[in-house]
């Protein structure tokens, strides 16, 4: 009973011991630091405001919005907005980076577990927990979507390598991912087709094997039932994100999603060590190209010595190895082509397999080759028959020592107005944030737009800048006028679909098309009265119906299955 409890106390040690330094140092102030300290904020004040599913956000673009939450997944927001509310906002991106680092490690480990000892089990989950690329994506990159996402990449992998495959099993991590982040749940449904496909492969080479050996057909026949529950789990795993990934996909049109692939992010510039001329551009990428070199070069390591044990088990023909080294023929074809796909050989596939572009980063993968990795290196141990007090030492000793070397190597220094307390300050100030290239309305352009608009105003022309020393803000949400000539009434408020205006009692057909993309509306003389307001799109209540139906049927099967296995 306490061996079974030992994870669960060990692995959030380990995840301390990696935060340890934040905690005595501070922030790390990585790449994603300000965008997704400002989205929690962002989503903690609309939850606040009793708006549990926000879609636009308000204070970038210098208080005139942007449909973010549209388009970025909302688990990694949501949970920060949560843990904003119950903690200092100082204290907020260290204690999520814990939560991803132990859901992840305990995710490792109960994968692991199914396939080898429970020790191995449990130094696999440690070095899963601390390993240098997620490190990487932890204190340089702060990423902390991405580093959320390696909590469900280990449960995909169980659901694909397990004896049987079942529905829920692959559904439940397929839509964990896509409400976490975008780029991991792309290259992950690819590893799970990739690994689906192998299975069929593998199963139909034992078929003929069997049939030209003259032997009985055997669990090999039940590869096509598996292969529909792949696809069955993985449709119902889209359906359970259709909250999301609808509108995301739909409503793209409406912005500038192009600019998330401008040169220094397409993929041809970041394939291993490739050279842009753009020093810190290149800085980043050599650093993940040496954390790739690292992790391939430990994971020919850790498949050299799995091969090892089972060729020494097969001679010694007192046990047949045991059923977790199957894992290593898929995995090892997993890590190979991870291994191809940070290449230029590989261009023609990722320039045409549907939304590849958008990962804009190949090194992405070393996500899920960290698993690959840490699943093999547990197989790897297997002979050694370690002792749990031995594995306590060791995890201990791998977490200290991984996670020193990183923090040196990989903590962002936080410039003075880049730390927590001064985004805090910013965010409650009237000033607003910086736009997101892609999620800028089609209509709009940031080089036009000023940084210091009041809510709106009044001109004859519809192009006109703001008054000077005008009070900076966001757009009212109700206005009343009375004009003494017909105005054009200018809303510090970009253009976007969503966006229903109501001007004496009536719906607002009629704007005038401005540079910076904000709402500019023709008022006639005399007393009018505006109302704005977000009106849900047909593409979201469309998602939502979808969401609520797949749930219904991932309850159901999920309570089938539980009336099944007392019988059995």
């Amino acid at each position: 009973m306490q061996r079974d409890r030992l994870p669960y106390i060990l692995i959030p040690v380990v995840a301390l011991v990696a935060v340890l330094p934040l905690i005595v140092h501070g922030c790390s102030c990585g790449h994603d630091f300000d965008f997704h300290i400002l989205s929690w904020m962002e989503a903690a004040r609309q939850f606040s405001h009793g708006n549990l599913h926000p879609h636009w956000a308000y204070t970038p673009a210098y208080n005139a919005g942007e449909p973010r939450f549209v388009f970025y997944p909302p688990l990694s927001w949501s949970i920060g907005a949560i843990l904003g509310f119950v903690m200092p906002w100082t204290w907020t991106p260290i204690v999520y980076t814990w939560l991803a680092l132990t859901a992840s490690g305990l995710a490792l480990h109960r994968l692991a577990r199914d396939f080898t000892t429970l020790t191995a089990a449990l130094l696999a989950a440690t070095f899963y927990t601390v390993n240098p690329y997620m490190l990487f994506t932890a204190y340089e990159r702060t990423a902390y979507a991405e580093l959320l996402a390696a909590a469900w990449i280990p449960m995909l992998l169980h659901a694909i390598l397990r004896d049987k495959v079942t529905i829920p099993r692959v559904a439940i991590p397929v839509a964990l991912l896509w409400l976490t982040n975008a780029p991991a749940a792309v290259m992950s449904c690819y590893a799970l087709a990739f690994l689906a496909l192998f299975r069929i492969t593998h199963h139909e080479l034992e078929l003929r094997t069997q049939r030209t050996r003259g032997e009985a057909r055997g669990a090999g026949d039940s590869i096509l039932p598996d292969a529909l529950r792949t696809v069955a789990g993985t449709a119902l795993g889209l359906g359970l994100a259709a909250f999301y990934i609808l509108p995301a996909a739909y409503e793209r049109r409406y912005v500038q999603v192009a600019m998330a692939i401008i040169p220094n992010m397409r993929i041809q510039d970041n394939f291993l060590f490739h050279h842009t001329g753009d020093v810190p551009h290149d800085v980043v990428l050599h650093t993940a190209s040496d954390l790739a070199l690292l992790l391939l070069t430990l994971t020919v390591v850790a498949f050299t010595a799995t091969a090892l044990a089972v060729v020494r088990i097969i001679r010694m023909s007192r046990t047949g190895p045991s059923h977790g080294y199957r894992l290593v023929a898929p995995l090892a074809t997993l890590a190979a082509a991870i291994a191809l796909l940070l290449t230029p050989s590989t261009a023609f596939i990722w320039n045409h397999a549907p939304e590849m572009a958008f990962l804009q980063f190949p090194w992405r993968f070393l996500a899920i080759l960290a698993a690959v990795l840490s699943l093999a290196a547990a197989l790897a141990l297997i002979p050694l028959r370690l002792k749990p007090a031995l594995g306590i030492i060791c995890s201990l000793v791998i977490a200290v020592a991984l996670t020193w070397p990183a923090y040196t190597a990989f903590r962002q220094a936080c410039d003075e107005e880049d730390t927590v307390q001064a985004r805090v300050a910013l965010f409650h100030s009237s000033q607003g944030t910086d736009p997101t290239d892609e999620y800028t309305p089609a209509t709009a352009d940031n080089d036009s737009l000023a940084h210091a608009d009041p809510g709106f105003w009044l001109s004859p022309n519809p192009n006109a800048k703001a008054p000077a020393n005008s009070m900076t803000g966001p757009a009212p949400a109700h206005l009343s006028l009375n004009l003494t000539t017909p105005q054009t009434l200018i809303l510090n408020l970009r253009e976007y679909p969503a966006w229903r205006i109501m001007l004496n009692q009536r719906v607002v057909t009629t704007r005038e098309q401005r540079d910076d993309g904000l709402i500019a509306i023709p008022v006639p003389a005399g007393l009018s009265t505006l109302s704005i307001g977000y009106a849900q799109p047909g593409d979201q209540t469309i998602g939502d119906i979808l969401t609520l139906a797949s749930l219904a049927v991932l309850i159901s099967l999920m309570l089938r299955t539980r009336k099944i296995q007392p019988a059995s």
